[in-house]
């Protein structure tokens, strides 16, 4: 019921009133809960049968009436972060295309704060986003946990790391090459927390808005070894030779990712595509 709350986008209390107006309508037991979940009875399954049969025909309906029209494909602008998981949209695209052929995401690069205040606006239709909104204009799906490692000259991953990485602790005293808060407070104030937990000063950053990959690499490698980046093990940026890649040890962090919505949004098409982030996500685990 969850599940399928998310895909409607509405919520699960409305579902499921919902479905007991039908039941009352149609004067049948759709549903039946028991200590395993929902599942439906016989007359559940045979009404399912013929929903599937109207929603076929009014697919073959909307073709056949788009051979007469000049109207373009739907498009949905989707904002991503700067590093989006590795391969998280390849894989997602592929499955909303197989679905709605005639829709087209059009990626739009920004930060967290940057795409809320698009979504507020309609600028966007869909975000990726590093932190979950704690209001109710939004709806939320949790799509990726990618853990995070550290950057560092040869010479600093040599020095500091050990058998299994390097621990935050050994980071003290060097400084992070991160993001500004305004990008994405929560996830920022999570992280410099942790940071701060074990011995690193977190200075304010030299720049407005987070760095792109490559300047961030260039920042790491004309530190002198004095300052690190955190990043994901399959990083997809080809490092220079003089920048390694370590695991942390014994305090994992979690660099999590979202995909969002607005909560009165009630376009199919958005919907297929947080079902496709959904398949992804399932099939990935």
């Amino acid at each position: 019921m969850s599940a399928a709350s998310r895909r409607l986008h509405v919520s699960q209390s409305a579902l499921s009133q919902t479905v007991n107006a039908l039941e009352r309508e149609l004067g049948v037991k759709l549903l039946v809960r028991s200590s395993t979940g929902v599942g439906p009875t016989e007359a559940g399954t045979a009404l399912l049968g013929e929903a599937r049969a109207v929603l076929a025909r009014q697919a073959q309906a909307l073709r056949t009436m788009a051979n007469y029209t000049n109207k373009a494909s739907g498009v949905i602008r989707l904002g991503v972060p700067l590093e989006p998981p590795r391969g998280m949209l390849p894989r997602t695209l592929s499955r909303f295309t197989e679905s709605r052929p005639d829709a087209r995401v059009v990626p739009h690069y920004l930060s967290s704060s940057a795409q809320f205040a698009a979504l507020r606006d309609g600028e966007l239709d869909v975000g990726l986003v590093r932190e979950r909104h704690a209001g109710s204009e939004f709806d939320a799906m949790l799509v990726n946990r990618e853990t995070l490692g550290v950057l560092t000259t040869l010479e600093v991953s040599t020095k500091l790391a050990g058998q299994h990485g390097i621990p935050l602790d050994a980071l003290g005293g060097m400084e992070w090459v991160g993001f500004p808060r305004q990008d994405s407070p929560a996830w920022y104030d999570e992280l410099t927390a942790i940071l701060r937990s074990h011995g690193i000063d977190i200075a304010l950053p030299r720049q407005e808005h987070e760095l792109i990959p490559a300047v961030k690499l260039i920042s790491v490698g004309a530190s002198g070894g004095r300052a690190f980046a955190l990043a994901p093990e399959d990083w997809p940026h080809p490092r220079p030779a003089h920048i390694a890649w370590s695991p942390l040890v014994a305090h994992p962090l979690i660099r999590r990712t979202w995909v969002v919505w607005p909560a009165n949004s009630r376009r199919r098409d958005i919907g297929h595509l947080i079902a496709a982030f959904e398949e992804a996500d399932i099939s990935d685990r």
